[in-house]
């Protein structure tokens, strides 16, 4: 079993399930979806598998496979994980059935629409997979242009009635930071050491080059992760197409493929570049602190619901990158680990408020108040989703939020300090959007409207059990991912600041 390719395989299985459900014949599209959540769970159950041989105590890569792919131009197949890297593969694993499962009647059964849509939907899990577990830094940029294909056609295909703009603003703003991308890896294919696996990342940290080419480099890798979080100012794409996509799409799109780029500062930003990283700091802080409090005004103002939930994105996506950018190992854990809870919290509720539209046919909060009185369970579901998000302890955003924040007091007290007003913000969004949409008076509707379904139970069940298990016992998480946080930092050049004197000395005293 040692010389399985797990991570292959979790490439692979999801692609041929696309194909085959893409690929079925037209008496058996109303099975597409049937086939499509068979072959997510199949990929789920291997990655857990994968994820019992991982050793937590390790930093190395594991799980590693590498191949020759482009020789002459040092491009390798080669995958690997560490603890960040494989706790948000495992997310995106689990989020993928149950965004099949969410989306089982977004599209009329038994047609060609049906089977494209679902064959997409399972397409986006090999890429998910791919930019996570790539160790090499061409491949990885294959997977992070790849993927804008499918998402570009979910949202054109599928979406509200701007769906056509949406999609292209959201290809244009993503094809912009891959090409600036893409200069950035030219240059460090000039730099880089050559041979035939020249891009690994192995191979590429610690190169010597000169303080500028460093920096613009720099410059574009995080320019492209920038516009992927997103950070304010080039987070404009992420209303409009979460705005316009199926709630099913907007999950994987914001709540993990979003996460690529937060993941990408961690992975390559702060290792290839570390003093660039060091020399950007202060102002990717900056834009951070923005980021938290421009996405938390707007999604206060807002009466879309689909847009609230994107502009909360933005604000909780600034507190991901504080943590990184803090240089600390506490605010380094509690960004990795932040990753992995926003990905369960805003799926909850961009996939709640889906169900709302569905009863409603509309995504406006003023078209609704009094819905605790009509869906109660659908009501209480919702808060616990939205007290996940505003960071309610012992919910699971509690702990990534906080570490982040005693991170980020280590080295910055005062924007630590600043940014934890921003917690504020959060309950303010969450608590008004509950209190306009499901209190007051029972409405007045026209026939009967259900409840929670049997289906929706089971699509709501995982993300609420995710919210309480990474609330009460997020140990196992921050055991894989703390190591690979700390090796990190120390490539960087950075260590945790020393405690103050007189809170070392009152240390000391009460020990004595």
């Amino acid at each position: 079993m040692s010389n399985v390719p797990w991570l292959t395989a979790m490439l692979v299985i999801p692609l041929v399930g696309s194909l085959l459900v893409a690929c079925l014949p037209s008496s058996l599209a109303s099975r597409a979806k049937h086939v499509a959540l068979g072959f997510s769970l199949v990929t789920l159950v291997v990655g857990i598998v994968a994820g019992l041989r991982f050793d937590t105590s390790s930093a190395a890569m594991q799980l590693v496979e590498q191949h020759q792919w482009i020789p002459s131009f040092g491009v390798s197949y080669a995958l690997g994980v560490d603890g960040i890297a494989l706790t948000l593969i495992l997310m995106s694993l689990v989020l993928a059935p149950v965004c099949i499962l969410a989306a089982w009647h977004d599209v009329p059964e038994g047609g060609a629409r049906e089977k494209t849509y679902f064959a997409l939907l399972l397409s986006l899990v090999p890429f998910m997979v791919g930019v996570f577990a790539a160790t090499d830094v061409f491949l990885f940029y294959v997977f992070f242009e790849a993927m804008l294909v499918p998402v570009y056609f979910l949202v054109a295909g599928y979406g509200g009635r701007r769906r056509r703009a949406a999609a292209l603003k959201f290809l244009l703003f993503s094809l912009a930071g891959g090409l600036v991308m893409l200069v950035a890896l030219i240059g460090l294919y000039v730099h880089g050491p050559g041979g035939a696996d020249g891009f690994l990342v192995t191979k590429l940290v610690g190169l010597q080059m000169t303080p500028m080419a460093e920096r613009l480099m720099f410059l574009g890798f995080f320019i492209a992760f920038a516009i992927k979080a997103p950070m304010w100012p080039v987070h404009t794409w992420l209303p409009d197409t979460a705005e316009e996509a199926t709630p099913a799409t907007s999950t994987l799109l914001v709540g993990v493929l979003d996460k690529i780029g937060t993941f990408g500062m961690l992975r390559f930003c702060l290792p290839l570049f570390p003093e660039a990283s060091r020399w950007a700091a202060p102002v990717v802080m900056v834009l951070a602190l923005v980021s938290v409090f421009y996405g938390a005004f707007l999604a206060i103002g807002s009466k879309n619901m689909l847009r609230l939930v994107s502009y909360t994105s933005i604000s909780h996506f600034g507190f991901i990158v504080l943590g990184i950018f803090a240089f600390t190992v506490t605010g380094g854990n509690g960004a990795a680990l932040y990753m992995v809870n926003h990905g369960f919290s805003t799926a909850a509720l961009f996939l709640i408020v889906g169900m709302l539209i569905r009863r409603r046919g509309s995504a406006q909060i003023p078209a609704f108040g009094g819905w605790q009185r009509v869906t109660p369970a659908l009501a209480g579901c919702f808060l616990v989703a939205g007290l996940s998000g505003l960071a309610l302890p012992p919910l699971a955003s509690f702990v990534s939020e906080y570490l982040v924040l005693i991170g980020t007091f280590q080295r910055h007290p005062v924007i630590g300090a600043i940014a934890a007003l921003g917690v504020i913000l959060a309950a303010l969004y969450i608590l008004l959007m509950y209190q306009r949409v499901f209190t007051g008076p029972r409405p007045d509707i026209a026939g009967r409207v259900r409840d929670l379904t049997g289906r929706e139970k089971l699509v709501v069940a995982p993300l609420i059990a995710s919210f309480l298990v990474l609330g009460f016992w997020p140990r196992p998480a921050l055991d894989a991912i703390n190591p690979a946080i700390t090796k990190t930092l120390q490539t960087v050049g950075v260590a945790d600041p020393a405690p103050a004197a007189g809170a070392q000395a009152t240390s000391e005293g009460s020990a004595k």
